[in-house]
């Protein structure tokens, strides 16, 4: 999951600051848009474990093996808490001077986390925010949500078919529709949707100022204070009503918003893009098209080959050792900044055959797009019903679909922390 980055003191800065401060050749796909960038690639057949020298001068250390990637996500002595802990990447060039001379100030000494940023937070704090989600996503929930899931994408198909032969699926499909789903679950009122999605953007935007991130912050904290008040005064049948008033003990109004902006912006900028670059990915692949319009029962292994053959979390999440760890015979010092190298991890040739193939038939096994461990993305199975209803309905209604542009043309999100496409252009029939 991925939250909304309020200020660059804020835990959500974290991910912004490394996008910014790695080598452009780990995070900028190049000519391809559906391989790793090509300075993971060139780490490919080297240790799992691999020094990352990054550009304020700090050392960090790379993760491509799938298994290292694994014990990582679920070793309690690798933390996700970016108030108590000093990430390498969020080091300023002088900190990282006062870092080798052992003057660097630790992170402060936080007895409780008062926030609700529950993506960057180590059990026992993590604990009790996500088991109050998990009540709240509900087995009775996510199936109520297949069938509006599918209607809501009919719906959007339809409406592009009566417009023309001509669309852009981002903005016409992929984007709608699971920002539908997560206003719905959440209960925003969907007319507001054009706010959070703007504001998440500046966020999510490793281009973006300081001072525009922390503008679009505030506006978006604002917006979602005012929903929580509602939610307080009048609640519904909807999610973030059950976190206002069932959650034991409860939880402050503060934590109610970060909680909210953490899913509002997770729930739709992930899935929206893997709908937009997986739709990219079958019409470069006709071949693999072909075979799901054949047989429309391949859809679900699609879209878990479309999850780990895309990884479109750039580079991926990171941790923080809180003591000396051994990683595959590398000796960690605590306070090492280790970063999970997603897109890599999931073609790591010891667990996938031709695994930069994109191939609808691979048997299943586990990938990391979700995650893995006590941080495994809280959201999955609902991405997961949303990308199988969006690509069936995508492939059965337009049998004439493909690109309007040559793919050279399609706009890619290099700057962006969750990579895809920013509009893809398409014709049918």
């Amino acid at each position: 999951m991925s939250d909304s980055s309020l200020t660059d003191d804020s835990p959500g800065a974290a991910p912004t600051a490394m996008r910014r401060i790695l080598p452009a050749d780990l995070v900028e796909r190049g000519g391809c848009p559906f391989d790793p960038p090509p300075g993971l690639r060139a780490r490919r057949g080297r240790a799992p474990v691999q020094p990352l020298h990054l550009l304020n001068g700090a050392q960090a250390w790379l993760v491509t093996g799938f298994d290292e990637a694994r014990a990582v996500l679920s070793d309690a002595r690798f933390s996700a808490d970016r108030i108590r802990h000093r990430e390498a990447t969020s080091l300023q060039p002088h900190e990282v001077a006062e870092q080798a001379a052992g003057t660097l100030k630790p992170g402060p000494a936080v007895e409780t986390r008062e926030d609700g940023f529950f993506v960057f937070m180590d059990p026992p704090e993590h604990t009790r925010i996500r088991r109050l989600l998990t009540g709240q996503f509900t087995v009775r929930r996510m199936r109520e949500l297949e069938s509006r899931v599918t209607e809501i994408a009919v719906e959007h198909i339809e409406a592009m078919k009566a417009a023309g032969t001509r669309a852009d699926l981002v903005t016409a499909f992929a984007l709608p529709l699971p920002s539908l789903i997560i206003c719905e679950l959440l209960g925003v009122d969907y007319a507001d949707r054009a706010e959070f999605q703007e504001r998440t953007s500046v966020g999510l935007n490793a281009n973006s100022t300081a001072e525009e991130r922390a503008v679009a912050g505030a506006e978006l904290y604002a917006f979602m204070q005012r929903l929580v008040a509602a939610k307080r005064a009048e609640p519904a049948d909807d999610l973030l009503s059950g976190l206002v008033h069932d959650a034991d003990p409860p939880l402050t109004d503060a934590q109610l918003v970060d909680v909210a902006l953490v899913l509002l912006g997770a729930g739709h900028e992930t899935t929206a893009n893997m709908l937009g670059l997986g739709a990219l990915a079958l019409l470069e692949h006709p071949g693999q098209l072909a075979a799901l319009r054949a047989d429309p029962s391949l859809v679900d292994n699609a879209v878990e080959e479309l999850l780990r053959y895309l990884s479109i979390i750039q580079l991926g999440v990171s941790r923080v050792t809180t003591e000396p760890v051994t990683l595959d015979g590398v000796d960690l010092p605590a306070g090492a900044t280790v970063v999970i190298a997603t897109p890599e991890v999931n073609r790591d040739p010891r667990h996938w055959p031709d695994a930069d193939l994109f191939d609808v038939h691979r048997p299943r096994v586990p990938h990391l797009a979700f995650g893995h461990g006590v941080h495994q993305c809280l959201g999955q199975q609902l991405a997961r019903v949303e990308m199988q209803a969006g690509l069936r309905e995508l492939i059965t209604r337009l049998p004439g679909l493909r690109l309007a542009v040559p793919v050279e043309q399609v706009p890619l999100r290099d700057e962006m922390l969750i990579f895809g496409v920013h509009s893809l252009p398409v014709a049918w029939a």
